[in-house]
């Protein structure tokens, strides 16, 4: 039977909190099941270098009926891996969950109820989040930054469990872009997008992979895919600069002729010189962003390479390579 509800979790170094994993996700969508709800599930492996893979096959052979299990043959990022699952999905409502239990799995049903009243993209808002104080921080003041410039709305954009629509998927597997946002790319292709309030727990076992440095790194690839703003902005900061650099300028000549030389203003000039000289490494740098995708994009490389599927085909067990 076609599933009508498509579950992808991207995997990565996760085999303390897998078992957890399986004993509330498999009862949480069986419950869905029984109430008319088919549905599969897509672990994308992403390059794990513990013994998650092994894990992962094991559950895939005690119920090879609604799991299938993606293995890539290095590490790609957790985007990817979200990629990977689309194209491997067949039911109409997609789902997006973490599988370090942050978002409890119990609140699918919740989702999908959403999406069955005609919302073709269902984001999710943490209730109480149980992260950390500065990342909670340094999260919002990112969301207040990636509005203003990419006019998109989304309220919690680190929040993995989400909802999409078989329109939505189908319009993001036709994509070929190296670096992207799934759901900020799913935003702008959705036609009827909504948002709900959803439970959040402490990660169930083993630890972040996100640092600092890569939320950061996110909202980078977010601003420049999704926005030139970053570029105008900074144009516009330039002619300000410009026109300010000229009259300092015009103002130190006219003193000079007026007071004459002082030595005393010689830090000064320094202190304005470095100001001007990280501007416009700042501005090298966000170039440097655009032209860094334009040359990922030429290359024409492959976003991530599959390994091993595991499915099953026929009613029979199989590996797809």
């Amino acid at each position: 039977m076609k599933p009508e509800l498509s579950v992808v979790i991207p995997v990565y170094n996760e085999e303390s909190g897998l078992a957890q994993l399986y004993a509330r996700l498999y009862p949480a969508l069986d419950a869905l099941a029984a109430r008319g709800v088919p549905y599969e599930i897509v672990f994308v492996n992403d390059g794990s270098r513990d013994n998650t893979a092994a894990m992962l096959a094991d559950q895939f052979r005690l119920r090879p009926d609604v799991t299938r299990v993606v293995l890539f043959n290095g590490n790609y990022g957790q985007h990817m891996a979200i990629l990977a699952g689309f194209q491997a999905t067949r039911g109409d409502i997609v789902v997006t969950l973490d599988a370090d239990l942050q978002n409890p799995p119990e609140e699918i049903g919740a989702l999908v109820d959403k999406m069955r009243e005609g919302f073709d993209y269902v984001g999710s808002i943490r209730r109480k989040r149980q992260d950390s104080a500065w990342r909670t921080y340094a999260s919002k003041a990112m969301n207040r930054i990636r509005e203003k410039i990419t006019r998109i709305k989304i309220t919690d954009q680190g929040n993995m469990l989400r909802a999409y629509g078989r329109n939505v998927i189908n319009l993001i597997n036709q994509c070929s872009e190296v670096n992207t946002f799934v759901p900020a790319l799913a935003y702008t292709f959705a036609r009827k997008p909504t948002e709900i309030t959803v439970e959040h727990e402490e990660r169930a076992a083993g630890e972040s992979k996100y640092s600092l440095y890569s939320l950061i790194r996110l909202n980078f690839d977010l601003m420049t895919g999704f926005s030139i703003m970053p570029l105008q902005l900074f144009s516009m900061l330039g002619m300000v600069l410009s026109v300010a650099s000229a009259l300092l300028v015009f103002l130190l000549l006219i003193r000079r002729f007026v007071l004459g030389a002082e030595a005393e203003g010689l830090f000064t000039l320094f202190a304005i010189a470095f100001f001007m000289m990280g501007v416009i490494l700042f501005g090298i740098g966000l170039l440097g962003e655009y032209v860094g995708r334009i040359y990922q994009q030429v290359r024409g490389r492959p976003r991530y390479v599959v390994q091993t599927i595991l499915e099953q085909t026929n009613s029979d067990a199989t590996e797809t390579n």
